[in-house]
């Protein structure tokens, strides 16, 4: 008999041969055992993840003999043939090489005939999205309501080509890609039954090449047994596969680290006069910074790593890389890698990425400088401390620095949303606030609004103005959102005020608050000018600062009135309005 493959010779007879795929094989074996499966499948996914093996392990179950049954006996006669390809009744159709409309007719044609030998007529079409649109449209009635005796099992690996008409009709199965561990596992079983001498670290290396194939990973495994002869080894395994060892890549990342420039790029020079690809080489780097990311945030992860070993070398070299460094590192490469499918001078991105690796700062120094600047400014805040504590002890009272206990009070504040507040010309405003500023304001607000954008409007439904002096005026928002809004449409914010004062004959300032910020601000200018004191004591502050206290007094009547009841007073006269609050 002439040599097969191992890709051929251990294809998976039953789903408990197949690596991965959980999912779909649990939900396939319960139809089977329930007697729940449908007329049509559709299995899509990357090449070599088990596509059209599980359609035939499918076929097999479903026409057993001892069946249908979650697994296939692989003894009977129709098992044996289904799988040697004899069965008449399990049909497999390549579809990239007959994609004619006449081929789909003659299955069509064919597909009223009852199974011959089997239970069901299996037809397992590979490459379904190959097939033209005159061979879709045929097939679709069929594959809506076939005989009770056909099966269509599509099997893909570009969803997307495929008619939505087709898919709706079947149900679908998304293959995904099979895990580095799941297989190297299946390659040690494949070498243990051939009795080959293995070692993992070079199955690991295959399985990271084969990126989620596993008939990609049988075929590279099947190269390099035969190129290496009696042993396999790490050397052999990374000529074959195009990789890169572990060695040169800690020498790579080694020379970044020192900022030996020259040194890196002559390695990745070498590198490339051997053949290795540099889109290739990159995205084996990122992989290899992963690794050192993965040994610095989780040491004891060792199985997760894919390039570098857990090894104390490379241990000690993970712990000089400080984690943001790494981050920044991969990022780099990352947008190298997509940088260099747009370009045919991919050495020469890689090359720059080099350069720009090499200058990535390292945080480690730079928090140790400022963590010593810190500990400075501790100690004399300490010391400064001390000497006021002495001199309280003596019943020396410390001078306050008026200039600088005035210009907090003056600081822009933030609301929750991140709203810029200036609390200092607010409280300017409020000195000088007159009740017939904000009586002229407010009469003319129901125009203002009628007149405003529909857009612009809205933002000020919840909106009032609630202060006033002779050239400005504080709009107040019941949501921090609206205020944020208002404040950041550069439209809005140069149309509303010479909309006021097409109306008003004054163009106001207009200062944006929300309400949160409204009532702190209010209650500190009340503090501050004393309006919370006894009656006679108001009094005295009305005859000795008229202006303030009357005009912070006459702003808080007019908070509560509300634009609407101003102008139906206006309309009717106020002896007819009255005012219910539900």
């Amino acid at each position: 008999m002439s040599y097969q493959a191992f890709y051929r010779a251990y294809r998976p007879q039953s789903f408990a041969e197949m690596s991965g795929q959980l999912h779909i094989k649990q939900t396939l074996q319960n139809a089977l055992l329930y007697n729940k499966t449908t007329h049509a499948y559709l299995f899509s996914g990357p090449r070599g993840t088990g596509k059209t093996s599980a359609a035939k392990i499918f076929a097999k179950a479903l026409n057993c003999e001892n069946g249908p049954a979650k697994e296939p006996c692989n003894t009977c006669n129709t098992c044996r043939s289904i799988t040697d390809g004899s069965n008449t009744d399990v049909i497999e159709f390549d579809a990239a090489s007959n994609s004619r409309v006449e081929e789909m007719r003659d299955i069509i044609e064919k597909v009223r005939f009852a199974p011959s030998n089997a239970r069901y007529k299996v037809y397992i079409i590979d490459e379904v999205h190959m097939l033209s649109t005159s061979a879709f449209n045929a097939l679709l009635k069929t594959l809506e309501e076939p005989p009770a005796h056909v099966v269509f099992i599509l099997a893909t690996t570009e969803p997307h080509k495929i008619p939505l008409t087709i898919i709706s009709r079947c149900q679908r199965f998304d293959f995904k890609r099979i895990t580095s561990s799941d297989i190297v596992a299946r390659m040690i079983e494949v070498l243990t039954d051939a009795n080959i001498e293995y070692d993992e670290n070079v199955l690991k290396i295959i399985a990271q090449a084969a990126a989620g194939g596993m008939r990609d990973a049988l075929s590279m495994l099947d190269q390099v047994v035969s190129f290496s002869g009696e042993k396999m080894t790490i050397e052999d395994a990374l000529l074959v596969t195009g990789s890169i060892g572990q060695d040169v890549f800690f020498q790579l990342a080694e020379s970044l680290i020192e900022k030996d420039v020259a040194r890196a790029l002559s390695c990745v020079e070498q590198l490339v006069d051997d053949g290795k690809d540099p889109v290739r080489l990159t995205e084996d780097f990122i992989t290899f910074y992963r690794d050192l990311l993965v040994l610095v945030v989780a040491p004891e992860q060792t199985e997760l790593l894919e390039i570098a070993t857990g090894d104390d070398t490379f241990r000690v070299l993970a712990s000089k890389f400080p984690v943001d460094t790494l981050y920044k590192s991969i990022s780099i490469l990352t947008n190298t890698q997509q940088e260099m499918r747009f370009s045919n001078h991919s050495k020469v991105y890689l090359e720059t990425a080099i350069i720009r690796l090499a200058q990535v700062p390292r945080e480690t120094a730079v928090s140790s400088e400022s963590n010593s600047e810190l500990e400075l400014k501790v100690k004399s805040l300490e010391s400064q401390l001390h000497q006021l504590q002495q001199q309280i002890s003596q019943g020396i009272i410390p001078q306050a620095n008026t200039g600088t206990q005035e210009q907090p009070k003056r600081q822009r504040q933030r609301s929750s949303s991140g709203v810029k507040v200036s609390s200092g010309r607010i409280q300017e405003i409020l000195k000088t606030a007159t009740k017939t500023d904000i009586q002229s304001i407010k009469a003319q607000w129901p125009n203002i609004l009628q007149q405003l954008q529909k857009s612009h409007a809205a933002l000020l439904n919840d909106a009032e103005p609630v202060a006033a002096s002779s050239s400005a005026f504080v709009l107040k928002f019941k949501y921090d959102i609206h205020c944020q809004m208002a404040v950041e449409n550069k439209t809005f914010s140069t149309s509303f005020p010479q909309l006021i004062a097409s109306l008003t004959g004054t163009m106001y300032e207009v200062v944006y608050v929300p309400e949160e910020n409204w009532l702190k601000i209010r209650v500190e200018f009340i503090q501050q000018n004393g309006l919370k004191q006894s009656s006679t004591e108001k009094e005295e502050d009305v005859q000795s600062n008229p202006i303030e206290a009357m005009g912070l007094l006459q702003d808080l009547e007019e908070v509560s009135e509300d634009p609407l009841i101003v102008e139906a007073e206006k309309l009717f006269g106020k002896e007819f309005v009255e005012v219910h609050d539900n």
